[in-house]
């Protein structure tokens, strides 16, 4: 699958492609060597224990480095189409790849969407090679035997034409390529996602308590859940994106920047924040743009140092700042909002560094009250 943002532990670097672990990824990491530790020791009894969490641990490292696998594939095809991948993650059902903006072409997507299952099919089939030289008595042919199961498995359950599944975006690629409607064929494939997500939910619930196999039937009813949240929240951002298309900073930006001079105190600061409302401030001097500062800032610093620190010892200086120009795209410039995890930006005319003229300020919340209306409203009918 693609396109969920990264978060957690960060662990190197491949081809240039940063790689997170998700706390779940350790969770699950865990589970799968324990019940392979256990499935090994009835298997193949004549092994000690030593043996079976050697192969345990080693069988489950290989089989996520199996899922790292898969998600750079998509990475690399995707890099092909100069399409930027901003990292891959490893989290609890296996692994996804953070591509930033959609393809071009249905022929991109679908390309980008086949190079997963088809890696993970060529890692089956070396695996399987493997099998027919080692015997599966031995531990490295139950190893292979194990491998060759999961990445034949991971392959097929990723070709489920269910968004965002990879099969789902074969299946958008091909709607797009009949339609020729991107959102159209992203809602055809979103649909049968929540569909197939349903499936396994109420299959779930069935094997849980109409067969009395509870674990397998939670387990398989929560992946449902968990790809109907994914299909709607990448049906989400799909909308969201047509929602903001065509808009830039400019159109959304406030033209009064509230500012606030470097040498005023904190209690100066706080009295500003509390008569006018306003939550951030850029610190100016002499035209010149020094700094941010904001009541999260303020609330950082103890109140009994407020009247002895001025508001240039503690602002977010110049070269931390995120800005904007006037002609950025909004849905990037919100994207660059959450990534940062900040609240506003200034839209700056000129270069980013103390002599560009600050002409307005972006904020989340003005961004939101769009979205909002454009909903609310529909697209525009231009006048015939």
């Amino acid at each position: 699958m693609q396109r969920i943002s990264e978060s957690g532990l960060r662990t190197g670097t491949i081809l240039g492609i940063p790689i997170y672990v998700n706390s779940s990824w350790l969770v699950i990491f865990a589970l799968i060597t324990w019940s392979l530790a256990i499935q090994f020791t009835r298997l193949h009894p004549h092994w000690n224990p030593v043996q079976h969490w050697t192969v345990g641990i080693l069988t489950s490292v290989l089989f996520f480095a199996s899922v790292l696998f898969h998600e750079l594939a998509h990475s690399v095809v995707a890099r092909l189409y100069k399409i930027r991948v901003a990292s891959i993650t490893l989290f609890v059902f296996g692994g996804v790849a953070r591509i930033e903006g959609e393809p071009a072409k249905p022929s991109e997507e679908f390309n980008i969407a086949i190079a997963g299952p088809a890696s993970s099919f060529l890692l089956a089939g070396l695996f399987f090679s493997l099998t027919r030289i080692f015997p599966s008595s031995e531990m490295l042919g139950a190893l292979c035997n194990f491998l060759f199961q999961m990445n034949f498995l991971l392959a097929a359950f990723n070709l489920i034409p269910g968004f965002p599944l990879d099969g789902g975006r074969v299946l958008r690629a091909m709607v797009w390529a009949i339609s020729k409607n991107f959102v159209q064929a992203t809602n055809v494939a979103g649909l049968f996602g929540k569909f197939f997500a349903y499936v396994l939910i109420l299959i779930g619930l069935w094997i849980a308590f109409g067969k009395n196999n509870f674990r397998s039937g939670v387990w398989l009813a929560f992946i449902g859940w968990f790809l109907l949240d994914a299909a709607q929240t990448s049906m989400a951002q799909v909308t969201l994106q047509q929602t903001l298309t065509g808009l830039r900073a400019f159109d959304v930006m406030s033209h009064e920047v509230p500012t606030m001079s470097p040498s005023a105190t904190l209690e100066d600061y706080g009295n500003e924040a509390v008569r006018t409302g306003r939550r951030c401030h850029l610190v100016i001097s002499d035209s010149r743009l020094m700094g941010l500062m904001d009541v999260d800032i303020l609330n950082s610093i103890p109140r009994s140092e407020w009247s002895q620190t001025s508001v240039q010892a503690v602002m977010l200086p110049r070269e931390q700042i995120l800005w904007a120009r006037p002609e950025d795209p909004l849905l990037g410039l919100l994207e660059r909002l959450l990534a940062a995890d900040v609240n506003q930006v200034p839209v700056v005319s000129g270069s980013s560094d103390g002599s560009a003229q600050i002409i307005g300020m972006v904020t989340r919340d003005s961004i939101l009250r769009v979205i909002q209306t454009r909903t609310e409203l529909g697209p525009l009918q231009t006048a015939k």
